[in-house]
């Protein structure tokens, strides 16, 4: 099969069984996603969702989060991975947040990596859920699931090189749901130690169904870097 006919076909499965696709992170406003994605790294968005509804409570805006220190910021979020770090993360984000953009969480790649705690992955997030831009954030799901289903080349050892490559096929409209697709399809159904292939829709397209079938998780996932 073709790669441009597997894309359509792929397109096509979720656009039917799931036309709606939605970060599982819980928010209510473009601050709190931020926040959200940066406690994401690493860390299951179930976990963050526990620790979030407190934390927005009392520091409701960037405002509220630059005046504060991370020692403050850690006993609310000492239960997510890497607290020490992302507690700073945050103090520093929402400094520059209040004090360069006003308060806006901006639009541009660029703007958004200026903050502590956001790479090129939570930029990423953030224009393509927020501002609706084409982009495509690769994280450990998304990496994975492209490399099994054959979407992209193995040489693309690097979530850029994999977002290079995916934002090719997709358009730009389908851009901002393939994320989410490739996402949730890597957490509940194409996940790395035991994939559940026989519950899955798309295993006629996988090129690594084949293999995963005769000797279960691939050798060759085990040399795919963590992405996070």
């Amino acid at each position: 099969m073709k790669k441009k006919e597997k894309i359509e076909a792929l397109i096509a499965y979720f656009q039917e069984n799931m036309p709606n696709p939605e970060t599982e992170l819980q928010y209510n406003n473009p601050y709190e996603l931020l926040v959200a994605v940066i406690l994401s790294a690493q860390c299951t968005d179930k976990r963050v969702n526990m620790v979030t509804p407190e934390l927005f409570k009392r520091f409701p805006n960037a405002q509220a989060l630059a005046r504060t220190d991370s020692e403050e910021v850690f006993e609310y979020i000492k239960s997510i991975s890497y607290p020490n770090n992302k507690a700073k993360h945050l103090v520093g984000m929402a400094k520059i947040l209040s004090e360069d953009f006003k308060n806006e969480v901006p639009e541009k790649i660029e703007d958004l990596t200026k903050m502590p705690g956001v790479g090129r992955k939570t930029a990423n997030v953030i224009a393509s859920v927020i501002h609706n831009q084409p982009t495509m954030a690769v994280d450990t799901h998304v990496f994975r699931v492209s490399h099994r289903l054959g979407l992209v080349k193995r040489t693309a050892k690097t979530p850029l090189a994999v977002e290079k490559e995916l934002i090719k096929y997709f358009s730009d409209e389908i851009i901002p749901k393939a994320h989410h697709w490739l996402i949730l399809h890597g957490r509940y159904t194409c996940m790395a130690r035991n994939p559940q292939c026989e519950f899955c829709g798309i295993k006629n397209l996988c090129d690594s169904y084949p293999r995963i079938l005769k000797e279960g998780v691939l050798e060759n996932d085990k040399k795919l870097p963590s992405i996070h």
